[in-house]
């Protein structure tokens, strides 16, 4: 009897915590926190190798440095007005979102990319892709797309010889240089 009188009143006490804990329920680690006003959400770089006389294991690294130097270098830059990377993940894979492109990388197709930056309220998103030709030449495209209007701001492209690591971090860096100074400019006028 005393145990049921125990889990009863706990049941109590939870009806009447609980409508005060819901808020903080739905703002758990998982939310995103606001973004500000010209948020940028930078995908994952995507690598293409179909094109290259010789693919090798190590080619998927070097998608993965470029997201890491892209998202570094525009962290620097831009500051809270970067997305957070895993809720740009975590967007871009999600099934809803995702359908937009037709089941699609979103990283690689335009409106996919800029369902995530709606759902995240950022301004801005950031596509880029490394395309291997051969080991000592790669090509760098970005885009930097307005999420509400769809406009391509930037599309570059950067042909990048010599060693693939030294390459693609200057190369990247270069083009998170340029999306950081054309966001502020766009910011300011």
């Amino acid at each position: 009897m005393y145990c049921h009188v125990k889990v009863s009143a706990y049941l109590l006490l939870l009806l009447f915590v609980a409508p005060p804990l819901a808020p903080a329920i739905a703002q758990s680690p998982a939310a995103s926190p606001p973004l500000r006003p010209g948020a940028v959400a930078a995908l994952d770089v995507a690598l293409y190798t179909a094109g290259a006389n010789l693919q090798e294991a190590s080619d998927t690294g070097r998608a993965a440095l470029a997201t890491s130097v892209l998202r570094g270098k525009l962290a620097d830059l831009l500051g809270p007005a970067l997305a957070d990377s895993a809720a740009v993940a975590r967007r871009a894979g999600d099934p809803r979102i995702r359908q937009v492109a037709g089941d699609q990388a979103c990283y690689v197709i335009v409106a996919c990319a800029r369902a995530v930056g709606r759902d995240l309220h950022a301004d801005w998103v950031v596509m880029a892709k490394v395309s291997k030709t051969s080991n000592l030449i790669w090509l760098l495209t970005g885009q930097l797309i307005d999420v509400d209007s769809g406009e391509i701001v930037m599309d570059d492209s950067t042909e990048l010889k010599g060693d693939p690591d030294v390459m693609i971090r200057a190369g990247v860096r270069i083009f998170a240089e340029r999306v950081a100074r054309r966001v502020k400019e766009r910011a300011s006028g």
